[in-house]
């Protein structure tokens, strides 16, 4: 079982994205997803910086992927996602349908992301025949669930043929918009944003009347209030799960990958969920519960 670092899903500084890599190219994780999977206009990094990234980190061992656009709506934006399939070794993520379409028409192989609505044996058939190698499950399913797809898959000769990973610590990616949260919080046009995102670097937390974290505005996107924890859970996936991904949340995530590393490796790990995690969505119960 591997451990993966997921793209990052907040717009900070380039500075402190930098600094990020530097400090997790030492790690325990053996693949690192790079790139902007939001929204278009975080332009910190442009596509040489990722790159220059990339060569730092394939220089530690690990493997590096690509990530895209979770939402293209413009025919700029899909002439960016065909600059990175361009990059000429790196291997994509592609979030996007449209993204899979030109990784198959360039004759390209790809990970499939949690953004892709794929739920049953025929979508994996069909992804696969465009060209997946890896399939990251969407994060609302179940354990139960991927154990009854994957036999599936089985019985029609497709499991060996893909890798599962399965996104196991983060604020959850839940959905996208046209419309830009933060930038409507703050009473702005989506247009005229101002790149409102680069104030929140952990998101903005809605809450319900009750004082409940319920959510949290991530620009066009929607993610869980609560961080997604599957780290009691290791065992549990064994035979079921290839790889571990770790969503990048704050400075602290470097301890969080030596966390997971040792559960993997068999060691016992004596995690107390706190009232601010969850793991709901693995055991087929209400996602903001733990179980």
């Amino acid at each position: 079982m591997k451990i993966a670092l997921g793209p990052l899903l907040y717009f900070w500084e380039k500075q402190r994205v930098e600094a990020l890599y530097q400090q997790l190219a030492e790690t325990e994780s053996d693949i690192v997803y790079l790139g902007e999977t939001v929204c278009s206009k975080r332009r910190e990094l442009k596509l040489g910086d990722w790159l220059a990234i990339a060569k730092a980190l394939r220089a530690q061992g690990k493997e590096v992927v690509l990530s895209t656009l979770a939402l293209i709506q413009a025919p700029s934006e899909l002439n960016e996602v065909k600059r990175w399939l361009d990059n000429g070794e790196l291997l994509i993520e592609a979030n996007d349908m449209g993204a899979i379409q030109l990784a198959h028409e360039a004759k390209l192989p790809f990970v499939c992301g949690p953004a892709i609505n794929c739920y049953n044996a025929d979508v994996i058939a069909l992804l696969l025949a465009r060209g997946m190698q890896r399939w990251v499950m969407p994060v609302e399913l179940s354990r139960d669930w991927l154990q009854l797809l994957l036999a599936e898959c089985e019985q029609r000769g497709l499991r060996n043929k893909f890798e599962v990973e399965v996104f196991s610590y983060g604020n959850l990616p839940l959905a996208y918009s046209a419309r830009c949260f933060t930038a409507r919080a703050e009473n702005r046009a989506k247009d005229q944003c101002e790149l409102a995102c680069i104030n929140y670097p952990a998101g903005r937390v809605a809450q319900s009347q009750e004082g409940q974290p319920v959510f949290v505005l991530n620009g066009i996107q929607t993610q869980s209030g609560y961080c997604y924890n599957l780290l009691n859970d290791i065992s549990g996936m064994q035979g079921l799960v290839d790889i571990l991904r770790i969503s990048p949340q704050g400075d602290d995530i470097a301890s969080w990958i030596n966390q997971f590393n040792k559960a993997r490796n068999g060691e016992t790990i004596t995690f107390k969920p706190s009232h601010r995690d969850c793991n709901g969505y693995w055991h087929s119960i209400a996602g903001m519960q733990q179980q």
